[in-house]
């Protein structure tokens, strides 16, 4: 997301500048640090970082103290910050969590935005997650929109579908904007930057020969076992898409509702959402088109609109391990989302 703003604001003709970096993944950490060079970094949970007493007994919700930053690290920010954006965790409200979705603790974590963009003084705040966040038996979306209403923020929220800018991706966010000069309209921003739906070939076609010896390690294949090297065969073979239910896991034998499981992506259709497993054929629709194997965290991080002079590299410039490098590219928030969604707020913050 942090990208994709940053093009944005360039392109609006301003400097960008990250002042602030906070996050617990120490690896994803290193990586934004890497590319983003901000004046100051945290590896705190922000819910220790930050006061955010409020009360939803009397609705609308509101604070019943200013919130302020408790954590010495994040002091020299306050006042610093034009745009704040956050990505609270997602996985409490994700269609795949089938154990606490809608109900999961985690799920409160959204609440830190608002308190952070007081404690702050944030002119404008980017808040993304799933679509499923308003479903959450919690009410945190509702409850931080009252919350940044109270405390003067003009607040617009829509699901954004990547495929609208020109992604060859099914993925959808939900993204909240709250602006203290005015609301944010979104629909006006993507209607203006939407793009004609691209197919795969599009992105990493040109990519299907290119091994690790090239230089890069993100070309570098996943191990496949024995097992799912077969189930790969048999889509080539036999010129399928779809694996038969009895090629599959004894769980799937008997009914499922996951056809793209150990699915075989097509050209000429986007694919669908890019996750954290795409580098296993028993996490969803990864295997390339043409050769046989998964898709490569390069061809991941191209379909998710990352340009190639990203560096997904450590600070030492070392590479992240291919877990850490999977999560990192699987949980991004495509650019081209960030970009539209700083157009939108960019917008609102600009006078009339």
């Amino acid at each position: 997301m942090s990208h994709g703003v940053r093009e944005a604001v360039a392109a609006c003709g301003l400097r960008p500048r990250a002042v602030l970096a906070a996050d617990m993944d120490a690896a994803a950490m290193e990586v934004y640090r890497r590319n983003f060079d901000p004046a100051y970094h945290s590896a705190r949970n922000l819910w220790t970082s930050v006061t955010k007493n409020y009360s939803t007994r009397k609705p609308p919700a509101r604070f019943a103290e200013t919130p302020r930053v408790v954590s010495d690290d994040l002091r020299a920010a306050v006042g610093e910050v034009d745009i704040l954006l956050g990505g609270p965790p997602c996985e409490g409200h994700s269609t795949s969590n089938n154990v606490s979705r809608r109900n999961d603790p985690r799920n409160r974590y959204y609440i830190v935005m608002p308190a952070m963009a007081v404690a702050l003084d944030a002119k404008a705040v980017i808040v993304e997650n799933v679509p499923g966040v308003r479903h959450d038996h919690r009410g945190v979306l509702e409850t931080a929109v009252e919350l940044f209403e109270s405390a003067g923020y003009h607040v617009g929220e829509a699901v954004m579908d990547a495929v609208r800018t020109g992604l060859p991706q099914t993925r959808k966010r939900h993204v909240l904007i709250a602006c203290k000069r005015g609301a944010a309209d979104i629909g006006a921003a993507v209607r203006a930057l939407e793009r004609p739906p691209r197919p795969l070939r599009w992105a990493i076609e040109d990519l299907m020969d290119t091994t690790e010896s090239d230089g890069d390690p993100l070309h570098r294949p996943a191990e496949l076992s024995a097992e799912n090297a077969r189930r790969i065969a048999y889509l080539f073979d036999n010129g399928e898409y779809n694996l038969p239910d009895a090629l599959r896991p004894d769980s799937h034998k008997r009914g499922h509702t996951y056809p793209a499981i150990y699915g075989r992506l097509r050209w000429d259709a986007p694919s669908g959402t890019i996750t954290t497993g795409f580098r296993s054929p028993g996490r969803g629709r990864y295997i390339h088109p043409e050769r046989r194997r998964t898709i490569t965290a390069r061809e991941a991080a191209r379909i998710q609109g990352f340009p190639d002079g990203f560096q997904f590299k450590l600070i030492n410039g070392d590479s992240p391990t291919r877990t850490a490098l999977a999560k990192m590219i699987g949980d991004a928030v495509p650019p081209p989302i960030g970009y539209a969604a700083a157009v939108a707020a960019l917008a609102a913050l600009m006078p009339a």
